[in-house]
């Protein structure tokens, strides 16, 4: 092998002297002398550096590398066979993965980099996993074209290694955390951010996972801030101690509801390798069932004891084979003795009434059979006055069944036992005029139990008391209604309402009369019912009148509606007769009309001045008599005609009425002043019917040398505010007056000027069928209103028409 030296191999450590000892003849890239100036210069570069290098160059991608690198290739294999060796030959384990990085170089000109890649290589005799951050960078020559890739690359194995140890130690770590029996979490950071949870602490948040984790604790729980637990973390954080907790108290969320929550909780510092803390460890334990539990029982103690003390009850504890006795400050007082009083079991016994001794004796020997001692008797005070106790106790046994202590309570009845004789004597006295009464009486208790009954009803029912105690008083109800009787009093004592039925009960005799039973229940202050007090009273006879004068009454309505049928059909008839008639009438009339006008028609000669007369007083009598028939079919239409009501603006109909009779009021010079009459919901064919006989009737009498004036005013107001009686005062009423200056009428006349056929002058003053104002009558019942007229003769007529809305 021939030995080149040569400037740019003269350094490099071990490869530097593998490279110059290298025969190059026999590779594909030939002698070294031959190498291209940029071969030369990175190989210099790459023997040189500390850095781990590896070069390709060429086509066929010829491998060099550093000292730095040589470790990488192990102890035995690939060193230092590949040195000058073509790439693929010396990488075919990782040559379809680094060959397109190579490419992508050679033929793009960039630089690629890569970090902590997983790269298996061979080396120390097999397949190793290999981890590698490099990058490949592209190496020109003398003519600018990419000829090599240079290689930077560091093993990075070892970090890998490290990284997941640590990932698995902290993979079980927050496996163990999760795992932990009681309710666990980690934060991080000084915003105390909430990195591992458990279900337990999550289920004592109502938080699900996703809802807490990396998030701020109070970001996450907004409830659990500003209470005390953000200068407890700081504590822990900041210097590193422990704080422990029982029964905190922490308000949190249940079921949607912010309700207080006692905690047992542990803080406890996490520290890094250098000391410095960067965590902190929650563990909780809720325990608000075992705090209420306690305080349950503390309240129940102390509401034990507040009302031994408000109702003045005394506790004793008996030894029974030494008789010692201890006992509450308010036995001495219960006694009459003061506090301070030593009080022994015999001393006691003596303060018990003699009459009375007796009473304990029997409730000790059934208490040495049923363990339960209880007894009431009075006893002697020291001042002599008298007073009653209530003893409420137990006996307990020892191994050999003998019995070995007592206690128990005691407490003055005193004032109950003064209530209880007022009250028996005030019960005496209730029975005594009950007893007097010859109405039947009876009481029950507050859950319906009948318990006691006057002699009235014994007296009825022909039962003797023991009878009716025992259940029988229902045997007096008629069987028809003893169901009902039953469901009427208890819904009656169920709701505390008054019990009010009607039945039958059954007479001595055995006849069966209809009694009213009332009952009243009987209340104390809190309306708690202590009784009933009810009565039943015999209303058979008012039944009797009561059912004839239902008969009566039904017979009269029978007739009133036959009455009111036949009514309706002379109605009926009666239009049918007029609108029949009326058609009937003018077919003749004009027949009548029509002839006279002709023979008025034909030649004077022929006619006489008499003949004349007679056809003139033919003419005027048919024309009467037309407008009569036309008025009698208004007046039935008015009653036959179909009420279909119509929002209308009156305006404007009393502006069609008053063009009507333009040439009348032109002649007579005559004023129709209304003012705005608005809108009303109205049948409009009536009522344009109605303004035109009111118009009309004004511009008819009127005075003679005295022009016309009709003024017509509209209002509205509340029935109930009117001065005259309607029929709906709760109701909005159209308020519509005419009035006019004509020839008036006395006051007498104010209600029969709206019957038909009513004239109050003569034909031959004024025409007319006295009609018209009937119709207006009519026309305002039809719309439930009233009509009014007021006048005086000689000063003109006013007519108030109210008509509800």
């Amino acid at each position: 092998m021939a030995y080149v030296d040569h400037d740019f191999l003269s350094k490099g450590g071990e490869m530097g002297a593998l490279m110059r000892a290298k025969d190059w003849n026999q590779t594909s890239i030939g002698p070294v002398d031959q190498w291209p100036q940029s071969l030369r210069t990175t190989l210099g570069i790459l023997l040189n550096s500390k850095f781990p290098m590896f070069l390709f160059w060429g086509e066929e991608l010829i491998c060099f590398y550093n000292d730095a690198y040589r470790p990488s290739l192990g102890n035995d294999g690939k060193h230092p066979s590949i040195l000058g060796q073509k790439g693929e030959e010396s990488w075919p384990e990782i040559w379809d993965f680094i060959k397109p990085l190579i490419n992508q170089v050679l033929i793009g000109g960039e630089a690629t980099w890569h970090e902590d890649l997983f790269l298996p290589i061979y080396r120390n005799g097999k397949i190793e996993d290999v981890y590698w951050t490099f990058s490949y960078s592209p190496v020109n020559d003398e003519s600018g074209k990419v000829s090599g890739v240079l290689v930077i690359c560091n093993e990075t194995t070892g970090k890998i290694k490290i990284l997941k140890e640590l990932e698995a130690s902290s993979l079980r770590y927050r496996t163990n955390l999760l795992q932990t029996p009681s309710a666990m979490c980690v934060f991080r950071g000084p915003e105390y951010t909430v990195e591992i949870v458990n279900d337990l602490m999550l289920e004592l948040w109502e938080r699900k996972e996703q809802e807490v984790i990396n998030l701020p604790i109070f970001e996450a729980l907004p409830e659990a801030a500003n209470q005390g637990l953000e200068e407890v973390l700081l504590n822990v954080y900041t210097t590193g101690e422990r704080f422990i907790a029982y029964e905190r108290l922490v308000r949190l969320t249940r079921k949607g509801e912010i309700v207080d929550t006692y905690i047992n909780i542990v803080y406890e510092a996490l520290k890094e390798h250098d000391g410095s803390i960067s965590g902190i460890v929650a563990i909780a334990n809720d325990v608000t069932s075992q705090v209420e539990a306690r305080k349950k029982v503390e309240d129940a103690e102390e509401r034990a004891r507040l009302a031994a003390e408000i109702a003045e009850i005394a506790t004793w504890d008996l030894d029974l084979p030494t008789q010692n006795l201890i006992y509450s400050e308010n036995l001495s007082t219960i006694f009459g003795h003061n506090k301070s009083k030593k009080l022994v079991r015999a001393d006691l016994h003596k303060q018990i009434h003699p009459d009375d001794f007796y009473i304990l004796q029997r409730a000790y020997k059934m208490a040495l059979q049923t363990s339960v001692y209880k007894y009431e008797s009075r006893i002697i005070k020291p001042d002599a006055s008298i007073a009653w106790i209530r003893a409420h106790g137990k006996i307990f046994f020892d191994e050999n069944n003998l019995p070995s202590k007592m206690i128990g309570t005691v407490m003055d009845i005193t004032d109950e036992k003064n209530r209880q004789q007022i009250l028996m004597k005030s019960e005496e006295k209730f029975r005594l005029l009950a007893d007097s009464m010859p109405q039947q009486v009876w009481t029950s208790d507050a859950l319906g139990n009948l318990n006691y009954f006057n002699k009235s009803i014994y007296t009825y029912a022909g039962l003797s008391p023991e009878a009716v105690d025992k259940n029988d008083w229902l045997k007096i109800i008629h069987p028809e209604d003893r169901e009902a009787n039953i469901n009427a009093w208890m819904e009656a004592v169920l709701s505390g309402n008054d019990y009010l039925f009607e039945h039958r009960f059954r007479r001595h005799d055995g006849q069966y009369r209809w009694q009213q039973s009332h009952a009243i229940a009987q209340k104390d202050e809190d309306g708690n019912i202590q009784m009933w007090v009810g009565t039943s009273t015999d209303i058979q006879d008012q039944k009797n009148f009561t059912d004839k004068l239902e008969r009566e009454v039904s017979e009269r309505t029978a007739q009133l509606e036959i009455k009111n049928k036949d009514l309706i059909n002379m109605n009926i008839e009666l239009q049918s007769f007029a609108y029949i008639s009326s058609h009937d009438l003018q077919e003749p009339l004009r027949k009548i009309q029509t002839f006279a006008s002709r023979l008025a028609d034909l030649d004077e000669q022929n006619i006489s001045a008499k003949a004349k007369t007679y056809l003139n007083r033919i003419e005027v009598s048919a024309k009467r008599m037309q407008t009569l028939i036309q008025d009698l079919l208004t007046y039935s239409r008015t009653n036959s005609a179909d009420r279909v009501f119509v929002k209308t603006n009156l305006d404007e109909i009393a502006e069609e009425v008053t063009s009507d009779f333009s040439e009348r009021i032109e002649e007579t010079n005559a004023v129709v002043n209304f003012q705005p009459l608005g809108e009303m919901t109205v049948i409009p064919f009536q009522f344009r019917q109605l303004l035109h006989n009111l118009i009309g009737n004004a511009l008819k009498f009127s005075k003679k040398d005295e022009a016309p004036y009709i003024e017509i005013t509209a209002k509205r107001a509340l029935g109930s505010q009117l001065n005259i009686a309607v029929d709906y005062p709760e109701k909005i009423y159209y308020c519509l007056t005419i009035a006019d200056n004509g020839i008036g009428f006395d006051t007498e006349y104010s209600e029969r000027i709206f019957e038909v056929f009513q004239r109050l002058n003569t034909e031959s003053e004024f025409s007319g069928t006295g009609i018209g104002l009937a119709i207006v009558k009519k026309i305002v019942e039809n719309h439930k209103g009233i009509i009014m007229a007021h006048g005086e003769k000689g000063k003109g007529a006013t007519f108030e028409i109210y008509i509800p809305e």
